[in-house]
């Protein structure tokens, strides 16, 4: 594992797997920037989508690919990001409707969450529904090792 560290979040990411943790300039004085974590069981291209235009058009079957994008602190509170702390996953919350953008063969999911005063979105992607339950195997203890800071 490599435990990458950035912007308030840290990730082990597991062996074979490429991540990255950016902070995404604002584009008004009105936007604050925002943290985004990019992991991915297969290389990631530099020039990629903060919930993976670009990247999904390259996955192959077997490969996932997981963005955890902060929001901002008007968030906090908000019935959206109610949950508390990194989300479990199971195989169930895994559709192609829950694709922000359907691609033949892949499922994904998308979860809302609050960590440390810090609100988060997890969006996971995975190309072949019959790799799902071996990599929420595979995802979940990374998941669960994500350390967030203020």
């Amino acid at each position: 594992m490599a435990r990458l560290a950035a912007h308030g979040v840290a990730v082990d990411v597991p062996r074979g797997w490429e991540g990255r943790i950016l902070r995404r300039v604002a584009l008004n004085p009105t936007e604050r920037s925002r943290t985004v974590v990019h992991v991915a069981s297969f290389p990631l291209p530099e020039e990629r989508g903060d919930f993976g235009v670009g990247v999904t058009e390259l996955m192959r079957s077997g490969d996932a690919f997981v963005t955890l994008f902060e929001y901002g602190p008007e968030s906090v509170g908000q019935p959206m990001f109610a949950a508390q702390g990194v989300p479990h996953l199971t195989p169930e919350l895994f559709s192609p409707r829950r694709l922000q953008r359907t691609l033949s063969g892949q499922v994904g999911c998308q979860l809302f969450f609050t960590a440390n005063q810090r609100p988060f979105c997890l969006y996971i992607v995975i190309a072949g529904r019959i790799h799902v339950r071996p990599l929420v195997a595979e995802l979940n203890p990374m998941l669960q090792q994500l350390d967030f800071t203020t």
